[in-house]
């Protein structure tokens, strides 16, 4: 008995009862196993590049190193600069964090509490709005290098 090339079903006619289509004859090789000849189904084929590049920025050093370690990611010189520049990026916050924070005790105590009270949120404001760009632009295509650390992640890369 017949199989439709469009659905699988059996057909007894020359069309398709489930689908309509027309049922000529059978394709060279016959039916495959379980009685469909149509085309292979198709592989996943991952993330676009894009994608992995945006999402190298998503957790900081997670996603940067995990998209190093991953074995189709790590071979797309694109994708690996993301993922350098994005390490490098949340260390450069770390690092400006904890010495700010040194700073601005010190400036606490001699200029007043106030004034660091309101730069301290101002420079969180400025890694956040970077790094929602810098998401963005990745998804986006573009390749923004960072002053400092792009240089350095072109290296790697």
């Amino acid at each position: 008995m017949p199989f439709c090339a469009t659905c699988g079903s059996q057909v007894e006619g020359k069309f398709c009862p489930k689908c309509g289509a027309a049922v000529g004859s059978a394709a060279p090789g016959g039916p495959a196993p379980g009685g469909y000849s149509g085309p292979p189904p198709a592989a996943s084929a991952g993330l676009t590049d894009n994608t992995a590049s945006a999402l190298c920025y998503a957790l900081g050093l997670i996603t940067g190193i995990l998209f190093l370690v991953l074995a189709p990611y790590n071979q797309k010189k694109n994708i690996r600069f993301h993922a350098f520049q994005s390490i490098f990026l949340h260390v450069a916050m770390i690092v400006l964090y904890i010495a700010m924070g040194i700073v601005f005790g010190i400036l606490g105590r001699i200029m007043g509490f106030w004034l660091t009270a309101m730069l301290s949120p101002l420079l969180g404001l400025a890694f956040l709005i970077l790094w929602i760009m810098m998401i963005v632009w990745a998804y986006q295509g573009k390749t923004v290098v960072i002053p400092v650390i792009g240089p350095l992640a072109q290296q790697q890369a």
